[in-house]
């Protein structure tokens, strides 16, 4: 049960609702910002921070939506791993994310992504251990700008991640993504949501 009270949209600061879209939005879709609406200004923020990230993104569809689904994994953000965006679901479907498991290991991962998720494994759970040889082996396959790109990424990922599973909002999630609050579930563990 989420621990904070999800505002419905018709209750929303207008132009929360307006930047969201969120009346026209699914339940899950509006997700998080059911909960943000109590902070309208600070929602706003959060909200422009993620949406400048997705409109001026230059990194692949596919190795984006890997990570975000990684770090997913690592933060146990339950709602995160239950959503599929629409716009990735011709360059990732459920058998790549299976491989998520184990990413070192999947045979369909190209260099590039495997940097990526190696980083994103660091990033969300070791992030002192990234080191300068770390951002060698980056600068291997990405330039500054892709890389800053990849970190800000991360940044969100990360943080907005653990806000929402720290947040425990999971009644609406399909069966397998509805775990006890401190069990392991994985992405590739349950029905997942397709949105947008």
């Amino acid at each position: 049960m989420s621990r904070i009270s999800k505002i419905p949209v018709e209750k929303w600061d207008p132009e929360l609702v307006s930047i969201t879209q969120g009346d026209k939005a699914t339940v899950i879709e509006q997700g998080i910002t059911r909960m943000l609406a109590h902070c309208p200004e600070m929602a706003r923020g959060a909200i422009g921070f993620g949406a400048a990230i997705a409109m001026n993104r230059t990194l692949p569809e596919r190795l984006i939506e890997l990570v975000r689904l990684r770090v997913a994994f690592h933060n146990q953000c339950r709602s995160c791993m239950a959503i599929r965006y629409a716009s990735a679901a011709d360059v990732v479907d459920e058998q790549l994310v299976c491989s998520l498991e184990t990413p070192q290991q999947a045979h369909d991962l190209s260099a590039e992504e495997r940097v990526a998720l190696d980083f994103a494994d660091r990033f969300a759970t070791d992030h002192l251990s990234i080191t300068d040889e770390r951002f060698a082996i980056l600068r291997g396959h990405f330039d500054e700008a892709q890389t800053m790109e990849l970190l800000l990424h991360l940044a969100l990922y990360v943080g907005m991640g653990r806000l929402a599973a720290t947040l425990d909002m999971t009644e609406e999630l399909p069966v397998g993504f509805r775990a006890e609050f401190g069990a392991i579930v994985k992405p590739w563990g349950g029905e997942p949501i397709t949105v947008g």
